[in-house]
């Protein structure tokens, strides 16, 4: 390494040693700090507004500091890019978080557009150790002085994985920038084919309107919905590696349930519970507990019974319904006007009653007791168990709705026990969740990332939009990677049931993390499973590492791959159909390959993960080994579906791809081996 270059590494490296100092110094400070507030409440408002602080100044040594610096022609100032905002002690900036304002210029300045940039540079970490550093001339005049691609780049995009997602700052694309930034008030669409980083788009996003929006965004909350429990694992680190810790992540099955799912429902059962028009079928089976009233209400005060005649109660309810306003809304409001007639005579008698009579009246017993019988009070849990063990109540709430032939298919084959009894599926619980949403108003979020929306029902999309009605959605998906029998169809259809049918939706098709011949390979499957969407490609130079391999026993030749691929750098993912995972598991096992099982509870950290092909997406591993396409295609209730489940599966790798197969390949996979 040339002398200077070598200079001013170690300039660099002062200067991170100056900054982790300097970021320990402030967290110190925080800890120095008592919370004496006005009372109990505010006193521990403050500790945990200490405790928060103090978490997002936590210094990682493995993570760098800053992985960028900014030199500007116009003045002599030069900033350097991280993770935190550190300052020293005059308060003087030593690192510019990537979310501010000022960094913005880092992912976007351009040879054509350098932004007042006269120089890029990027530094090359390893274990927290600063190892090199890459500069690019913005300004420069001769425009091959900084034509080849960075290397610094590449091998951070390429860099083998071990463990968690990690975050991307160091590599976000322009395009990736652009939508990231997006304005806090404004939903958005990401479709993005595999490797391309829209998980990592949304996550980061996050963590960017929670820089930009701290108090709303804290106040309101920001939820974060994935596709299972091993794939929440797998993205847990991304916020707190960049100091957010304020972001709930859930499930669609945490986020409706509110009774233990313990039930799968058949594939035609699914989807029509996932239909849009079970959404009515809900509101009417709750609206429908209202009564007629056939007897006036009479209430004693005094020496006088003031009277309300049923068919006066008949227009007030009806006046009710007309307002649009949730069921139990609709109960306290009851009340209130039933009150406001029995005011209304007592002033046509010659009295003068006040508002606290009114709320005297709306709280007596004769007025709770005949509420309590023409507007009853409702659990939506026993609204949905009645919907779907009385035929009679289903009848009347799927008239001209459903079909005789589908309100059989809704209805249990037997009468249940108690509603705590049954085994509800994750379509009942949508369903359940629905029914509260009727009742009671869904409190919204300020923002939620919904990622792989395109297996979601049109009701879990109702489910998830209720979250962030008065906030901002940003939906990742990719349409080929639908595996579900009652996934979206369209973005603008799946935009429409979350209740943003405006949102843009932008498409990303350059893959950073999916090799060429991998992402070519997979995207053979696209004419039959997505023939809307335009074909990836990688914007990695490196082809990868891929073969397609017949074999006698997969078993056998699996554990013999995995061994061989312990032998290279990176994490190993080897991915079957989930009814040979108990028979790979002992494979490996009895192979003395240490191995977890993804999805098990009671699993600890291995290098090599065993992958149920239903359990994949979203994942990524240095080194896939798929087994069987046929059977994983086989395992899905309809070709198509089990064709995307297998294009999910080849589209895991970063490094390379081993495909072993007894059976034949599927038909649009022979066409490219």
């Amino acid at each position: 390494m040339p002398a200077a270059r070598e200079a001013q590494l170690d300039t660099e490296r002062a200067h991170l040693r100056e900054s982790r100092h300097q970021l320990a110094r402030m967290r110190d400070k925080v800890a120095g700090l008592e919370a004496h507030g006005g009372d109990s409440v505010s006193t521990e408002y403050l500790k945990a507004a200490l405790w928060r602080r103090m978490r997002e100044l936590e210094d990682d040594p493995d993570v760098p500091l800053f992985f960028g610096r900014l030199d500007y022609d116009a003045t002599t100032e030069r900033f350097h890019i991280g993770r935190r905002h550190v300052t020293d002690d005059r308060g003087d900036p030593m690192v510019i978080d990537w979310r501010a304002t000022m960094s913005r210029p880092f992912y976007r300045a351009s040879r054509a557009e350098p932004m007042g940039v006269g120089l890029r540079r990027r530094f090359g970490f390893s274990h927290g150790d600063l190892t090199a550093l890459e500069d690019e001339h913005l300004g420069a005049v001769d425009g091959a002085r900084d034509a080849t691609p960075s290397t610094i780049l590449e091998s951070e995009i390429e860099r083998p994985r071990v463990g968690p997602m990690r975050d991307i700052v160091a590599t976000i694309q322009p395009e990736q920038d652009e939508l990231v930034r997006a304005d806090v008030a404004d939903s958005l669409c990401v479709q993005g084919a595999p490797g391309t980083g829209k998980t990592a788009v949304g996550l980061h996003r996050a963590a960017y309107l929670l820089y930009a929006h701290r108090d709303r965004l804290t106040r309101q909350g920001v939820l974060v919905v994935g596709p299972n429990d091993s794939f929440l694992r797998y993205i847990a680190d991304v916020l707190p590696a960049l100091g957010e810790i304020d972001a709930r992540q859930l499930t669609v099955e945490g986020l409706t349930a509110t009774t233990p799912v313990r039930d799968a429902d058949s594939a035609v059962v699914g989807r029509l519970k996932g239909d849009i028009r079970m959404a009515r079928v809900v509101q009417r089976a709750v609206w429908q507990q209202l009564q007629t009233p056939t007897e006036a209400l009479v209430v004693p005060r005094g020496v006088r019974r003031w009277r309300v005649p049923a068919y006066e109660v008949v227009e007030i309810v009806a006046e009710l319904r007309t307002r649009g306003v949730r069921y139990s809304a609709g109960r306290a409001m009851l009340a209130q006007r039933l009150a406001n007639a029995v005011l209304v005579k007592m002033e046509s008698a010659g009295d003068s009653p006040d508002d606290r009579v009114q709320d005297t009246v709306a709280r007596c017993r004769p007025v709770r007791d005949y509420v309590a019988t023409v507007w009853p009070k409702t659990d939506p849990l026993r609204v949905v168990f009645r919907l779907l063990s009385d035929p009679v109540l289903l009848a009347a709430a799927a008239e001209g709705v459903l079909t005789t032939t589908e309100q059989e298919l809704l209805r249990w084959p037997r009468p249940p026990g108690s509603p705590r009894s049954i085994r509800w599926s994750i379509g009942d619980a949508v369903l359940i969740d629905e029914a509260a949403d009727v009742v009671e108003r869904t409190p919204s979020a300020a923002h939620v990332v919904l990622d792989e929306a395109q297996d979601l029902s049109a009701m879990m999309l109702r489910a998830v939009g209720r979250r962030c009605t008065t906030g901002s959605l940003t939906v990742l998906g990719d349409l080929a990677q639908a595996t579900t029998p009652w996934g979206a169809q369209s973005w603008p259809q799946a935009l429409s049931h979350l209740g943003k049918p405006s949102a843009p939706v932008a498409e990303l098709t350059q893959g950073f993390r999916v090799p060429a011949d991998v992402l070519a390979f997979a995207a053979a499957l696209l004419p039959v499973i997505a023939p809307g969407l335009d074909p990836p490609t990688s914007v990695r130079r490196a082809r990868g590492d891929l073969v397609v391999q017949h074999v006698a026993d997969t078993r056998l030749s699996a554990s013999q791959c995995v061994r061989a691929l312990l032998q290279r750098e990176g994490s190993i993912g080897l991915v079957v159909p989930d009814a040979d995972a108990n028979e790979h598991h002992e494979r490996l096992r009895s192979s003395g390959i240490e191995s977890v099982v993804l999805g098990d509870p009671h699993d600890v950290a291995a290098r090599v993960d065993l992958v149920p092909a239903t359990l994949a997406k979203g994942l990524e591993f240095d080194h896939v080994v798929v087994c069987e396409p046929a059977a994983i295609v086989a395992g899905e209730p309809e070709e198509v579906i089990g064709l995307r489940r297998l294009y999910v599966c080849l589209t895991r790798a970063v490094t390379s791809l081993t495909v072993l197969h007894v059976d034949p390949l599927p038909d649009p996979l022979q066409e490219v081996v």
